[in-house]
């Protein structure tokens, strides 16, 4: 069974970054977790990103093509499958520019069949966390809650508006303030 594990730091009011695009020390506490959020990585198959949060690491240096900065420093192994019609670059080994629906190619993700169970981690953006929920391709949700509140940004299911019911599973407290709750998705069978 290959498991989508939504893995992502927001703000108390549930924003993944800025207005701008900003999700860098001056929105979230990095490395306030004990270490747990680079342990986990370490434990995902794969990573799905969409253009925008891909390209927020080329400001960092990360050229088209390249890993992410996370999968560089923690996770060298990490398959990167990039959703964008709109980058141009050429997919490699472990960097795939996917220029497909993100649905249909999620559910085929899905339906790959393996010995051993994977955890595929979406990292962002939220429209493409939105649609694969729309779609009901997220199984589980971990949120690492960050003590901050920006009235406005990039919200975590972008521009979905469906009910979900979530089933609590863990949830961890950290003396920084942050809050790290794991959520089963209860998708309705109707």
């Amino acid at each position: 069974m290959t498991e989508v594990v939504y893995h992502i730091a927001v703000t108390a009011d549930l924003f993944i970054a800025d207005k701008n695009g900003v999700a860098d020390e001056s929105v979230f506490l990095y490395g306030d977790d004990g270490g747990d959020f680079f342990e986990s990585v370490r434990g995902y198959h794969a990573v799905l990103m969409g253009r925008k949060t891909y390209e927020y690491g080329f400001q960092y240096g990360l050229k088209p093509g390249e890993l992410s900065g996370i999968a560089q420093a923690v996770n060298p192994e990490l398959k990167h499958y990039i959703f964008s019609n709109q980058l141009d670059f050429e997919s490699n080994e472990q960097v795939e520019l996917v220029k497909e629906d993100a649905v249909s190619f999620c559910k085929r993700l899905k339906q790959e069949t393996s010995d051993q169970p994977k955890k595929i981690w979406l990292c962002g953006g939220g429209e493409l966390a939105g649609k694969l929920l729309d779609h009901q391709l997220i199984d589980t949700l971990i949120l690492k809650i960050n003590p901050i509140i920006l009235g406005e940004g990039i919200p975590l299911f972008g521009y979905s508006k469906q009910k979900i019911n979530l089933k609590l599973t863990d949830s961890k407290t950290y003396e920084s303030g942050i809050i790290v709750p794991t959520y089963q998705i209860l998708y309705s069978k109707g």
